[in-house]
């Protein structure tokens, strides 16, 4: 059974934790830091049902490297 209405949160948080009056809170400190330490790719659903597994992409992946340094070669 659903309750038909909660009460709004209330405000528990101590007077003396004012955020924004705190030094050194900044939004985003280290977003630039997370960015070019980490390599995610988003891939189109149609692809994404292709791979089972983060492992076979990279399979898949490997493969055509290796395909196209052997086809530049020749």
């Amino acid at each position: 059974m659903k309750k038909e209405h909660e009460a709004e949160l209330e405000d528990e948080l101590r007077p003396e934790y004012d955020f924004a009056t705190m030094p050194g809170g900044v939004r985003g400190k280290y977003a630039d830091r997370v960015k070019h330490s980490t390599n995610v790719v988003i891939l189109d659903p149609d692809v994404a049902q292709a791979f089972p597994t983060d492992a076979a992409v990279n399979e898949a992946l490997r493969l055509l490297v290796n395909l196209a340094k052997t086809t530049t070669q020749l």
